[in-house]
C-alpha cells in the first residue's frame, strides 16, 4: 500500500542513532558534567544526556560514528567505570539497578561501621582525659590516620583522580578538607613550637557524617528507583514451550523466556506470568493487567485475544502462540520508555547544569579567599575573633578551619539530585498507573500547559465505528432486483478498497461486509491519504472512497440535494463518499460512540482550570452533534479540520497559550508533534506514540487529569529541590566561611559543615520521595 503524505516532512540528512551507557563514579552534579563533556568531545556525538540517580548515560549520535564500547571504556580510563547496555540485557543482566543500588548501600554501611567506631574512640578520648592512652595526642592521630586510610580512602582517591583529570568533584573537596585538617594537625603535633592546635577529632567526625549521608542518600536513591527494578521483575524467567498445532496434552518443555521466537506456542498455567506478548489459542481465563494498565479488574480473554508479558494468568491454562518476544513486548517497550525518560532533563534543570560545571572550582577559589581574608585581614579587622569560647586560635588555624569548612559544606550533589531523583518518582509512579510520562521536559510541559485539544475519532468515541446507512446512487444503473442488493454491492466494493488501510471509519466498514457475509471483490494498486480518504482499483473501475470534499476535490460531481447527509451529520455520524470512475456511486453514514468516561475527563479538566477543545477532520454539523453531547460551547470545536491543519491549529492556539494535544491516530502525528504535549491513547498507532510525550497505557482518558496533577506534583518538587538546593548553597557558604563571627561569635567547624553537607543532599532525595505519599497505592489522589 502506497501512503501519499499531504505534507511534505523534513528529513535529516544525517541518521542519528542512540546508546545507553551504565556509569559509575559519578558522586555530584560536577561528576555529571565531566561526563557529559567527555561524551561530548567523541566525534560524531551529537548530544549526550547523563542521570546522576540512574548512573545511566543515554548517547546520541551519527550512525556508524561512534563504538559504545569503545566509549565505555575512555570513560572507564577517566575515573568512571562505564559499560555499553543493549537492550536486552537490562533485565538479562546479573545485577539488576536495584541490586547495584544495594551493593552500594552494603558498602556505604561497612565505611560508616568503621568511621563510627573511630569516632566513638576519638570521643571516648575526649571524654576520659585522665586515661593517658585514649587522652594522648598520638592516639588521635592514630584514629585520623585509620580514618583517612580506610573509609576515607576511597574518597580521597577519587578526588585526587578528579583533580588530576580536570574535574573536580565533591570527592575532591571533602578530600581536600579531610587533608588540611589532618596536615595542620599533625605539623602541630609534630612541630609544636608553631603553638598551633591539633584538631585530629574533625577529619574523622568529617568523614563520620560524610559516609552517613551518603549511607541515607543511598538508601533513598534505592527507595526512587523501586518502581522500575518493580517493571524489571515483572518480566518471567521460564516459558512452558509446546509444539505448534499441540493438543492440551502435550508435554511442555521449560526454556528461557528470552529465548522464545516469535510463532512458537508457549502453554501458560493458571497464576503464572505471561512471558510474551501473544494471541490465545486455546483455553479461556481471567488476566490480571494491573501491572501495565493500572486497572485492577481481571479481564475475560478467549480464543484470538491478546495477552501482554507480564500479566497473570488468574484462573485457566491456556496456550499462547507467541506474537512479540523481549523488548517489543508492550512491558519491553514501557521499561524501555521508562528509563529513557528517566534519563531527559527538564529544561529547568539546565541553569543547575551550567553552575554545577563551575562549582567545584568556584568553591576551592572561595576556600582560598576565605584562607587569606581572615589571615591578612579579618584577624586586624576583629582580633577577639581568635578567642571562640574557651578556644583560643591562632590565626593560622583560625584560618584555615574556615576554608576547610567552605569546602565541606558546599554541596553539588543537591543540584544534580534536585531534578533526576524527582522525575525518578514520578515517572515511576505514572508508570504503575499505566501513565508514561517520557522525560522532565514533559512533566514541566504538563505542568504550564493552558489548553488541551482532542482528536475526536478513536479518542472521544471508542474507536469502535458501525455502519448505520448504506446508499447508493440510484442513477448508477446497476441490475437489481432489489435495494439490498445495490446497498451490498456498494458495501462491498467499499470494503475491498479499505482492506488497504486499518483506520477506524475501514475497520467499520469491514465489519459491516463480514457481518454480511459478503464475498469482496480483488483490489489493487491502494493509496492512501491521510485525512482525506484512500484510493484502489476494484474490477478495473477506480474506486474512491474518502469525505465528500475530497471526492469534489478530485473532479467528482455529488447531488446538488445536500438534506440527506446534513440529516446523518446532525444524528453525529460521518458520512463517506464513493466514487466509480469518477462518479458519484453513493453515501456511507458511520457512527463511533463516545467513550463512557469522555464527558467526565473533559468536566474534571475544566474543574482544574483548563481550556479543552475538540478538533475533527468531520463536518461541522457532525462535530457540533458529537460536541453537544460533551457539553462542549460552538467555539470549543474545530471541524473539518485536515491532518496539516490540526498542527497549524495547533500552531495558532499556541500564540496564547500552552496546549496539549490527545490523538490516537497516525493523522494526528503532525498536531501531536506540534503540541507542547502530544498525549497518545494505548490503542493508538505506533507513530502516535513515537511522536507522542505521554502515553496512556490503560487507555482511559480518566488518566489525562490524573496525569496532569501528577506532573504538576513531580514539577513542585523539582522546584521545591532546586530552591533548597541553590538556598542552601547561597546561605551555608557565607556562614561558613565565617560571616556571622565577628558580631555573634557562631563559627561552624568542618565537622558540623559536613553535617550540614550531608543533611541537605539527603533532604532533596527525601523530599522527593514524599510525592509517594500523595500516591500511595500508584492511584493518583
Amino acid at each position: 500500500m502506497q501512503v501519499v503524505p499531504q505534507t511534505p516532512v523534513p528529513q535529516d540528512a544525517v541518521s542519528l542513532e542512540t546508546l545507553t551507557l551504565d556509569v559509575t563514579g559519578m558522586k555530584c552534579a560536577g561528576c555529571v558534567q565531566a561526563v557529559e563533556r567527555q561524551l561530548m568531545q567523541q566525534p560524531g556525538v551529537r548530544s549526550a544526556c547523563v542521570n546522576l540517580v540512574t548512573a545511566v548515560a543515554a548517547v546520541e549520535y551519527e550512525q556508524g560514528t561512534v563504538n559504545g564500547a569503545q566509549l565505555a571504556e575512555k570513560l572507564t580510563e577517566s575515573g568512571f567505570p562505564s559499560q555499553l547496555r543493549s537492550p536486552e540485557n537490562l533485565s538479562n543482566s546479573s545485577i539488576s539497578p536495584q541490586q547495584r543500588y544495594q551493593q552500594e548501600l552494603k558498602a556505604h554501611q561497612k565505611e560508616l561501621a568503621i568511621a563510627a567506631s573511630l569516632l566513638l574512640l576519638s570521643f571516648t578520648g575526649h571524654g576520659f582525659q585522665h586515661l593517658p592512652l585514649l587522652s594522648s595526642m598520638a592516639f588521635h592521630a592514630g584514629l585520623a590516620t585509620l580514618a583517612l586510610l580506610f573509609p576515607g580512602r576511597a574518597i580521597i582517591l577519587e578526588g585526587a583522580r578528579g583533580l588530576w583529570k580536570n574535574s573536580p568533584n565533591m570527592n575532591s573537596l571533602v578530600g581536600l578538607g579531610a587533608i588540611a585538617a589532618y596536615t595542620t594537625s599533625m605539623i602541630a603535633l609534630l612541630f609544636p613550637q608553631t603553638g598551633w592546635e591539633c584538631f585530629f577529632d574533625e577529619p574523622v567526625m568529617l568523614l563520620g557524617f560524610i559516609l552517613l549521608g551518603r549511607t541515607l542518600e543511598a538508601r533513598a536513591r534505592s527507595q526512587a528507583a523501586a518502581d522500575l527494578s518493580a517493571l524489571l521483575a515483572l518480566q518471567p524467567k521460564r516459558a512452558h514451550l509446546i509444539p505448534v498445532g499441540a493438543n492440551t496434552d502435550e508435554t511442555a518443555v521449560d526454556i528461557a523466556a528470552e529465548t522464545v521466537k516469535v510463532g512458537e506456542w508457549l502453554r501458560v498455567l493458571p497464576g503464572e506470568k505471561f512471558p510474551v506478548d501473544g494471541r490465545v489459542v486455546g483455553g479461556e481465563t481471567t488476566v490480571n493487567e494491573s501491572m501495565i494498565t493500572g486497572e485492577a479488574i481481571p479481564v475475560a480473554k478467549q480464543m484470538g485475544d491478546f495477552v501482554s508479558a507480564g500479566t497473570v494468568n488468574e484462573s485457566g491454562r491456556v496456550t499462547l502462540e507467541t506474537t512479540r518476544v523481549g523488548s517489543d513486548t508492550t512491558l519491553g517497550q514501557i521499561i524501555q520508555w521508562v528509563e529513557t525518560a528517566q534519563t531527559r532533563k527538564a529544561p529547568i534543570q539546565q541553569l543547575a547544569d551550567t553552575i554545577a560545571g563551575y562549582f567545584v572550582y568556584g568553591i576551592m577559589t572561595i576556600a582560598t579567599l576565605t584562607f587569606l581574608f581572615w589571615q591578612l585581614v579579618g584577624v586586624q579587622l576583629w582580633p577577639h575573633v581568635l578567642t571562640t569560647g574557651e578556644t583560643v586560635y591562632s590565626p593560622v588555624l583560625l584560618s584555615l578551619k574556615l576554608a576547610i569548612a567552605v569546602l565541606v559544606i558546599a554541596c553539588p550533589c543537591a543540584l544534580g539530585l534536585a531534578t533526576p531523583t524527582a522525575i525518578l518518582v514520578g515517572t515511576g509512579i505514572g508508570a504503575k498507573q499505566g501513565i508514561l510520562i517520557k522525560g522532565g521536559q514533559a512533566l514541566q510541559q504538563l505542568n504550564s500547559i493552558d489548553l488541551i485539544g482532542f482528536d475526536k475519532t478513536g479518542t472521544l468515541t471508542q474507536g469502535r465505528p458501525r455502519v448505520t446507512d448504506c446508499i447508493p446512487n440510484p442513477e448508477l444503473g446497476w441490475t437489481a432486483v432489489s435495494g439490498a442488493f445495490q446497498r451490498n454491492r456498494l458495501l462491498g466494493i467499499a470494503a475491498a478498497v479499505e482492506q488497504g488501510t486499518n483506520h477506524p471509519l475501514a475497520r467499520a466498514i469491514l465489519d459491516a461486509a463480514q457481518e454480511r457475509e459478503l464475498v469482496l471483490p480483488p483490489a489493487a494498486n491502494f493509496q492512501t491519504f491521510p485525512g482525506y480518504g484512500v484510493q484502489a482499483w476494484v474490477e478495473q473501475q477506480r474506486v474512491l472512497l474518502g469525505t465528500p470534499e475530497w471526492l469534489a476535490q478530485q473532479n467528482v460531481i455529488l447531488p446538488e440535494n445536500t438534506e440527506e447527509i446534513d440529516q446523518l451529520a446532525q444524528e453525529g455520524k460521518t458520512v463517506v463518499a464513493i466514487a466509480l470512475n469518477g462518479q458519484w456511486a453513493g453515501w456511507l453514514a458511520i457512527v463511533d460512540p463516545l467513550r463512557p468516561q469522555a464527558k467526565e475527563t473533559l468536566d474534571k479538566l475544566r474543574q482544574m482550570g483548563l481550556k479543552v477543545m475538540m478538533l475533527t477532520g468531520d463536518r461541522r454539523a457532525t462535530a457540533q452533534a458529537v460536541g453537544e453531547k460533551l457539553g462542549l460551547r460552538s467555539d470549543e470545536i474545530q471541524a473539518e479540520v485536515k491532518p496539516q491543519a490540526k498542527a497549524e491549529a495547533i500552531a495558532k492556539l499556541q500564540k496564547s497559550a500552552r496546549v496539549a494535544m490527545v490523538g490516537d491516530g497516525i493523522n494526528d502525528g503532525p498536531a501531536l508533534a506540534q503540541a507542547d504535549v502530544g498525549i497518545a491513547l494505548q490503542s493508538a498507532t505506533e507513530v502516535a506514540m513515537d511522536t507522542a510525550q505521554l502515553v496512556l497505557i490503560g487507555d482511559r482518558l480518566t488518566d489525562i487529569p490524573q496525569a496532569i496533577t501528577l506532573g504538576r506534583d513531580t514539577f513542585s518538587k523539582i522546584r521545591q529541590n532546586l530552591f533548597w538546593a541553590f538556598g542552601y548553597n547561597i546561605l551555608a557558604i557565607p556562614l561558613a566561611a565565617g560571616v556571622l563571627l565577628p558580631q555573634f561569635g557562631i563559627l561552624l567547624s568542618p565537622a558540623t559543615a559536613a553535617g550540614f553537607m550531608a543533611f541537605s543532599s539527603v533532604s532533596v532525595v527525601t523530599n522527593s520521595l514524599l510525592l509517594r505519599r500523595r500516591y500511595p497505592t500508584g492511584q493518583s489522589s
